[in-house]
């Protein structure tokens, strides 16, 4: 495992995410610091970063993979669909702690659906997040950097203690959010909140139109 520690003062951080971009375009996966809690990062389009991400976390192949984007143009390389209610969130809670639910595009691995047709997508508001993603230049993975059914890690430490199978680890310390991202679905248009994180459910609601309010369920 290859271990990156960023300094106080952030002066290392580009070298260390140029570096870490070499190794996700040789396909490793590794532990980063996001904007809630630590995630496996790794590239959505290899099936083999797919296959170690899911033997890493000990994961059923049925659970789909989150993905991480930089920039709202980089949607159209997983979505079929940007409903008019995702809009509407995307304009209040991007980028923020907001994983939303799309209609995927048919060509995306079922590895990173899930076989469920649909991809969880998150604009990240993390300087580090977004910075890797322009080095690499893809979108990456961002799923929990934890064993399947454990404790999500708030440290270094645990990571290094839970995950020793990772490639590299980007310590940046203990995680200060410990709530994960909000998930919603927008399917169909229609609102669905999967699982309450760092954004309040009355906050998902609030950003919807009254005329949407009535198909929003929990």
């Amino acid at each position: 495992m290859k271990y990156f520690c960023i300094s106080k003062n952030l002066k290392n951080l580009d070298s260390i995410l140029k570096e870490v971009a070499l190794l996700l375009k040789n396909d490793a996966v590794g532990a980063i610091p996001t904007e809630t809690l630590y995630g496996l990062a790794g590239n959505p389009f290899s099936e083999k970063v797919l296959k170690k991400i899911f033997s890493i976390k000990k994961r059923e192949e049925k659970k789909p993979i989150l993905v991480l984007i930089s920039d709202v143009s980089q949607l159209d390389l997983f979505v079929s669909e940007i409903p008019e209610v995702a809009k509407k969130l995307i304009k209040r809670f991007w980028p923020g702690p907001l994983t939303i639910v799309f209609p995927a595009k048919k060509h995306l691995s079922p590895l990173l659906t899930g076989n469920t047709q649909t991809i969880g997508i998150r604009l990240s508001s993390s300087e580090l997040v977004k910075k890797l993603i322009n080095y690499f230049g893809l979108p990456i993975t961002g799923t929990s950097a934890n064993p399947s059914g454990c404790k999500k890690p708030l440290n270094p430490n645990e990571i290094k203690n839970f995950l020793p199978e990772i490639d590299f680890l980007i310590d940046a310390g203990e995680v200060k959010n410990t709530l994960p991202s909000t998930v919603v679905s927008v399917v169909g248009n229609e609102l669905k909140v999967i699982r309450e994180g760092a954004i309040p459910v009355e906050e998902i609601y609030s950003s919807s139109s009254p005329s949407s309010l009535n198909s929003i369920s929990k």
